[in-house]
């Protein structure tokens, strides 16, 4: 999760590493509401610098954001990003941060595949009842596709 590669997986066009982005412009980009985005920074996941009550993102943070998401689509909970985040700042070479990943995507792959097997075995008990209730109707002489 460090900034060296973007939420997409693919490296990053070259940028302006000053550059500064506003609320409003996070929030676009990444089809999030703004208090999406002031969720995040009350949970300490990201933290702008203020100019009065105005929030300046920089390309630190627009990254952080992304990773943010990605954890979330990925399934992390939020504490487990905020620990993934941080671990870079431990290690700026990003190894440690990239074997914790590693470690705790192993563990959701994993889970996810327990899981499937789970919901593979209630489908596959469903189609059970699916064909015995439909040759019950029949042998009733009702047809089962008829609510």
């Amino acid at each position: 999760m460090s900034v060296a590669v973007t939420p997409s997986g693919k490296s990053p066009a070259p940028r302006d590493t000053q550059r500064i982005y506003s609320i409003a412009e996070l929030a676009r980009e990444f089809a999030v509401t703004s208090r999406t985005i002031r969720f995040y920074e009350d949970e300490g996941l990201i933290k702008p610098r203020r100019q009065g009550t105005q929030r300046l993102y920089s390309v630190g943070d627009r990254a952080r954001l992304g990773w943010i998401l990605r954890g979330k689509r990925l399934g992390f909970t939020l504490s487990e990003i905020k620990e993934l985040l941080d671990l870079y700042h431990v290690d700026r070479t990003g190894l440690q941060q990239m074997r914790e990943l590693l470690r705790r995507s192993r563990l959701h792959i994993e889970d996810l595949e327990r899981r499937r097997a789970d919901l593979d075995a209630q489908i596959g008990e469903f189609k059970d009842v699916e064909t015995q209730v439909s040759a019950e109707l029949q042998r009733r002489g009702a047809d089962p596709a008829s609510d």
